[in-house]
């Protein structure tokens, strides 16, 4: 068993030219022991974005607080706290935060792939 504070785990920035205001946390993964998932907390400033993507593994995502879109295959949907995504293998997708404050989500994906 494992119980951490999010803000006890160091987090990555991510900046550059497809990613502006990012930052990832591993809450749960490999280190921790997990063998079957991987649970992530993004935060994304006002007026940031993570990259427009597509992989073949699914992500299940839940908006703890904030408001923004989500680029799924080529509609921008409308996403605030208490919003639950499903974004299949394969499907191109994009977050961004369209709001004021910090766009705070959990993003949760299979074992395998990079954890962040």
């Amino acid at each position: 068993m494992s119980v951490t504070h999010y803000q006890d785990i160091l987090a990555q920035q991510f900046e550059n030219e497809s990613v502006k205001g990012v930052s990832g946390r591993v809450l749960i993964g490999k280190k921790e022991g997990a063998s079957n998932f991987c649970m992530r907390l993004f935060e994304v400033a006002a007026g940031g974005n993570s990259p427009r993507h597509s992989h073949e593994w699914e992500h299940e995502i839940f908006v703890h607080q904030g408001s923004g879109q989500v680029l799924w295959g080529e509609e921008w949907k409308l996403i605030r706290a208490g919003s639950a995504i499903f974004i299949p293998g394969g499907m191109a997708h994009q977050i961004k935060n369209t709001g004021a404050e910090p766009l705070v989500f959990i993003c949760l994906i299979p074992a395998g792939p990079p954890e962040l």
